[in-house]
């Protein structure tokens, strides 16, 4: 029921969102709001010096039920039921008087709501003017992730006495409040953390890598990942490695990590040296090196084993993994606004032709057909999945050469075996 109600709100939701909030929206990410703050704090020579990193307290928690039923456009009923529900926590009844529904899939949207408006208010209170004949700006940048944000500023002293009191007034009526312990006012030499990701300047230059706490934390994972797997073969403790490492060097492929991506794969060898020396203890570092690890291509000491079907499965490293600047989605884009749908269209196709994921072949094939299933001609989205499609059937002697495949999408695929259709 939540999920069919958000999907009429959502695009309620989109159409009177703040402009540069960027989570829990379709077509956005955590990609788009880091770019948007190198954009803000280094896009041009005298771009804001000092940022407020604001923490709301429990946002999700504390969200006022009544501001709730009187600012969604919904069945009243329906919205103040899921609001009252509670949760059952060992068969104990927990009411709830605030907050949006626990785990509910439209409780990110409602908190969305919520918190739009503050872009447009503080755009309003700080515009650009002109001084004395001389332009004049306060240097007023929003960047919103969920709950998490950051305001730039010209100084300390106008984020402190202007900036932070109308922040407090409209978190306020929404019955909201800023984590005294957590914002904080920083200059952007000294450097902030924001989704991951520490931005700071260095000798002028601004410079976006992963934080350490991101790295730590990954690490922390990761060590509790082989001390659990002592005893797994080295196959299985691979396959359990392996998407964890892409996804974390996925996450930061977009920011300057190449460096600690290095330092990463350095640290994780040492860790799965000491799982082999463990496994072990009476043998000699000679023969521990031959059992797990390979010379593949030009590298060595690479952990990787034999499988049963005769294939080497190798620890993915994370500085194998490509740089690429992302390309932020533009402020005002509306994936539900039919003037923006070529440029969602063309967002999706490079974002899958780019994708780490994909093969060369499949990329060639998407090259090659636009980026659309020939079948329908529409064209594949991130979400969407494809079958890899014979035009002459491999029984009639087709070849699995790429002027033989398509890609279609699944029901296409279905209808195109099912209905006999010809794809050229």
């Amino acid at each position: 029921m939540q999920a069919l109600y958000n999907l009429a709100l959502t695009p309620v939701a989109e159409s009177t969102a703040d402009r540069n909030s960027y989570g829990f929206r379709p077509g956005r990410s955590t990609a788009d709001a880091i770019e948007q703050c190198f954009i803000a704090l280094g896009g041009h020579k005298n771009c804001a010096q000092w940022i407020l990193e604001g923490d709301i307290k429990a946002c999700f928690d504390e969200i006022n039920h009544d501001w709730l039923l009187d600012n969604v456009p919904m069945d009243k009923q329906i919205l103040r039921a899921w609001l009252k529900a509670g949760f059952i926590y060992r068969k104990n009844l927990f009411p709830t008087n605030a907050g949006t529904p626990q785990g509910g899939v439209i409780s990110p949207t409602l908190a969305n709501m919520a918190l739009d408006g503050l872009e447009n208010l503080l755009r309003a209170k700080f515009y650009e003017t002109t001084r004395n004949g001389r332009w004049f700006s306060h240097k007023v940048n929003f960047v919103r992730y969920a709950d998490d944000f950051i305001v730039t500023g010209n100084s300390p002293e106008m984020l402190e006495h202007e900036v932070k009191p109308i922040i407090r007034e409209f978190l306020a009526k929404r019955g909201l409040s800023l984590s005294e312990e957590k914002t904080k006012i920083t200059h952007i030499e000294e450097g902030f953390d924001f989704l991951g990701q520490n931005v700071r300047k260095y000798n002028g230059k601004i410079l976006i890598k992963p934080s350490k706490k991101n790295i730590n934390s990954f690490l922390d994972k990761l060590r509790k990942i082989i001390a659990k797997n002592k005893t797994a073969k080295q196959e299985n403790l691979i396959g359990i490695l392996n998407p964890v490492i892409r996804g974390w060097a996925n996450f930061h492929r977009h920011v300057v990590a190449k460096e600690t991506f290095k330092t990463v794969d350095s640290l994780i060898w040492k860790r799965l040296w000491r799982w082999c020396k463990r496994r072990h203890p009476n043998k000699g570092t000679r023969w521990i090196k031959n059992k797990y690890f390979k010379c593949i291509d030009t590298r060595n000491w690479v952990f990787a084993a034999n499988t049963a079907d005769k294939r080497t499965l190798k620890l993915y490293d994370a500085f194998s993994t490509k740089i690429q600047r992302h390309v932020k989605v533009k402020a005002e884009a509306n994936p539900f606004d039919p003037k923006w749908e070529t440029y969602f269209e063309e967002r999706y196709y490079l974002k899958i032709k780019k994708h780490p994921m994909l093969s060369k072949r499949l990329r060639t094939l998407l090259n090659r057909q636009e980026g659309k299933c020939p079948v329908c001609e529409q064209p594949f989205t991130e979400k969407d999945k494809w079958n890899v499609h014979h035009v002459i059937h491999v029984t009639a002697g087709g070849m699995d050469n790429l002027d033989n495949l398509r890609l279609l999408h699944p029901n296409c695929h279905r209808q195109v075996h099912t209905q006999k259709w010809t794809v050229r």
